[in-house]
């Protein structure tokens, strides 16, 4: 098998060796494993099949937003907060934050590859992607927190986003057209 040095080399175990498998995969060790270094999760993946260098462990973790927390026992464990967690939420501030702070690259990946419109009607926004791409819109969308955004729903080729009020979803609007970049889009 050729693999690029960086690449993930994972048995037949039925994971297939992508990115987001091996994400899944540490979200769930962490999830069910008191993981105290990079090595005892290194050690685990390879339990499941799963062999990565270090460099790309270190990425993995930042991409997840792991963290090191004190656990019940007072050793410092990682953790991966979940969407919507204390932990997650933007620093108290009013929401005034601009929308560039809440910038993930993810969101502005997926805005550039899968925003085909964006309209607002009073605080609800409207995003047309491709068909069966809604999810992975709407899902950087909720990850990356956005002032003013309460929530996303999500179909086959439409994103529901719920802000507080009109003006916000104007500015969430422009916001993300400007990430899709140049070209027809509403």
């Amino acid at each position: 098998m050729n693999t690029a040095p960086d690449a993930p080399v994972i048995d037949g175990a039925g994971t297939p060796p992508t990115k987001a498998a091996r994400h899944a995969l540490i979200a769930r060790i962490l999830g069910h494993e008191r993981i105290h270094s990079q090595g005892e999760l290194r050690e685990a993946l390879a339990r499941h099949g799963v062999s990565t260098t270090q460099a790309t462990l270190s990425r993995d973790l930042v991409e997840l937003r792991a963290t090191k927390i004190r656990s019940v026992g007072g050793t410092q464990v990682y953790a991966i907060p979940e969407a919507g967690a204390p932990g997650q939420v933007p620093p108290i501030g009013g929401g005034e934050e601009p929308l560039t702070e809440h910038t993930t690259a993810r969101l502005a990946r997926w805005c550039a590859d899968l925003v085909v419109t964006a309209e607002w009607a009073g605080n609800q926004l409207v995003l047309r992607t491709p068909a069966g791409a809604a999810q992975l819109l709407a899902s950087a969308v909720d990850d990356a927190m956005l002032p003013g955004v309460l929530g996303c729903i999500a179909g086959d080729d439409t994103v529901l986003v719920i802000t507080r009020s009109e003006s916000v979803a104007a500015e969430v609007a422009a916001h993300l057209l400007s990430l899709a970049g140049p070209g027809p889009h509403s």
